[in-house]
């Protein structure tokens, strides 16, 4: 299947995933939720001691970014996405809350892949070593929670038409598997 662009709106519903396909572009716009690992670590306290993120996460994104701070007149600064798969011990967790996609960088474990899978999530991927350029398409940012953590407090940004591909669909394809396979029957 041709890779195709696709314009999608936060938060993401069921209808919107299932259009999705591996290896297709979105240009990503409304909110998104930035979330390292202490701020998932939280999240997942939070979680376990029966309270509710300090968002709404039905239908959110979580991207997986500790912005730099911003150059003046901008609301963040630098912004690329971090290495995904060290977020993939608290997955499971955090996608029963309702959060439809993540973003970040590289490729994740086989227990994120079948964390998706059980709540219905997708994977996209942003361009590592491009923040600079990705921040452009943030229009606004504000911390929510977490302050102390600093870069990694829990932020809302802001986006429109931000660029990620999609690295894992609904049916299960892994544009990083894929990858793989293609290059070992080489």
């Amino acid at each position: 299947m041709t890779p195709r662009t696709t314009k999608l709106t936060t938060p993401l519903k069921e209808s919107d995933l299932k259009t999705l396909h591996t290896g297709d572009m979105i240009l990503l716009s409304g909110e998104v939720y930035t979330a390292r690992d202490a701020g998932h670590e939280r999240m997942v306290r939070l979680i376990h001691e029966g309270r509710k993120p300090p968002f709404d996460p039905k239908g959110a994104v979580i991207y997986y970014v500790g912005p730099t701070p911003p150059h003046p007149g901008m609301p963040v600064g630098s912004c690329g996405p971090t290495t995904s798969s060290r977020m993939d011990a608290y997955l499971d967790v955090v996608l029963s809350t309702g959060i439809k996609a993540t973003v970040g960088k590289g490729c994740r474990s086989p227990e994120a892949y079948d964390a998706m899978r059980k709540h219905g999530a997708v994977y996209l991927a942003a361009i590592g070593g491009a923040g600079a350029l990705l921040s452009g398409h943030v229009t606004g940012a504000e911390v929510v929670a977490w302050e102390d953590l600093g870069t990694e407090a829990l932020r809302r940004l802001t986006i429109k038409d931000f660029p990620v591909i999609v690295a894992y669909d609904l049916a299960g394809n892994d544009i990083f598997g894929e990858g793989r396979r293609k290059w070992a029957r080489r």
